[in-house]
């Protein structure tokens, strides 16, 4: 039996735009200690190996700090590490992998799968690799590497694992990748015996592949993206080429993340709804390694959603990042002479209200893609109006709720 784990997809220097510098620097660091983390298990759990299924870099294009914090995080790795490129990092003519750094500073431990077919990397253990010599190679690489394999079963003793990376055809039945893996040649070749585990990359969770054991993703040690459906792992794999076709691996998910996204879609008509949004927010743990997208709709009231921005804001600094994209931003305010009249505002600040108020009512007026106007009575005779929707709105009601605010700090 042949014990080894697999990752992939550290992605180190990954960057996100809604992320503050100081948490950027957090969330960079948090990739660089996973490999720390993910050495402590290789270590505990009796692993021979690493294998890295490809973009280990998140481009070829990184500052020399970046680099050598990588290495360093790998010089603590206590087992050979095998690292494949791919199509983040590929080995074209601004390889990472043959700069003159990483020449110079690899720790000796530490191999790059180059050349594609077998690598014998300890006595009766071969890695299949399929590494990327660019970004659009226009075929599947995992086949190629693959069939420079002697036909047959393997010779008794030999452990064979396929180490690639890319898109299969079970998750891109319409191959609109040209470098998609083909499924069906590695179920023969592993029925057949000729390989006996396959371990990928490119998928950034813990995936199975035709519902089989052999053919596993191991997604990404730290989370990318709210997308995701299960990252955060690496696979303790143990492979016995004694056992029957499709019983020959044995994977053991470890989680090692410390970041987490989070969606929150929620429906906020009600200053009871914002308290509870608040209520939510507060309550989460590791809110500083924790990025929270919050889908918002509905309609508030001037004071509602000032009260939002309040919560937005606090929380904001808590969190790893509160993020609101445009397209799933649906929150309407509804303003009411009422409102201004209990502040009992007074000049520059009832001047712009006035304004405001007075440019949002010409645009509630106006009806939107042939539809009705939004302009309300509202029962008691109190003439309101909303805001929020169109993108020309957004700027007024983003300015009543300050107003709002400064208008209520005032009184």
């Amino acid at each position: 039996m042949v014990r080894f784990l697999h990752t992939a997809d550290w992605q180190i220097g990954l960057t996100r735009r809604f992320l503050e510098p100081e948490a950027q620097a957090r969330f960079t660091a948090a990739r660089a200690d996973a490999i720390r983390r993910l050495g402590r298990i290789a270590h505990d759990q009796g692993c021979e190996f690493v294998v890295v299924c490809g973009d280990v870099f998140e481009s070829n294009h990184l500052t020399g700090q970046t680099v050598r914090r990588a290495l360093d995080a790998l010089r603590s790795v206590p087992v050979p590490v095998y690292l494949l490129p791919g199509n983040h990092d590929p080995l074209d003519a601004a390889s990472i992998y043959r700069s003159e750094l990483f020449l110079a500073e690899r720790p000796e431990h530490v191999h790059v799968l180059e050349v594609a077919g077998a690598h014998e990397v300890s006595p009766g253990v071969e890695l299949v690799a399929a590494p990327w010599e660019s970004k659009h190679p226009g075929r599947d690489l995992v086949a190629e590497a693959v069939a420079t394999l002697p036909e047959g079963v393997a010779p008794d003793g030999v452990t064979r694992v396929v180490v690639g990376h890319g898109a299969v055809d079970d998750f891109d039945p319409e191959w609109r990748h040209s470098a998609t893996i083909r499924t069906a040649p590695l179920v023969e070749a592993l029925d057949q015996g000729r390989v006996h585990h396959v371990a990928l990359g490119d998928r950034h969770s813990h995936t199975e592949v035709a519902g089989r054991g052999d053919i596993v993703y191991s997604g990404t040690p730290e989370p990318t993206r709210e997308t995701e459906v299960d990252p955060g792992h690496v696979l303790v794999v143990d492979v016995d080429p004694s056992r029957p076709a499709g019983e020959r691996a044995r994977v053991r998910p470890h989680r090692v993340s410390t970041w987490r996204f989070l969606t929150l879609d929620r429906q906020v008509d009600a200053p009871a709804d914002v308290e509870a949004l608040d209520a939510e927010l507060g309550a989460l743990a590791d809110k500083e390694r924790t990025i929270t997208f919050v889908n918002l709709r509905g309609t508030l009231s001037v004071a509602a959603h000032a009260r939002l921005e309040e919560v937005r804001e606090r929380h904001r600094d808590h969190l790893g990042a509160l993020v609101e994209r445009d397209q799933h931003r649906d929150v309407a305010v509804v303003s009411d002479e009422e409102v201004w009249r209990e502040l009992g505002l007074g000049g520059y600040l009832a001047s712009a209200v006035d304004q405001i108020q007075a440019q949002a009512h010409d645009s509630a007026q106006t009806p939107r893609d042939g539809g009705e106007s939004v302009a309300e009575d509202e029962p008691g005779g109190r003439s309101a109006f909303v805001v929020g929707r169109p993108d020309d709105d957004e700027s007024a009601r983003d300015a009543l709720s300050l107003l709002y605010r400064l208008g209520r700090s005032r009184a």
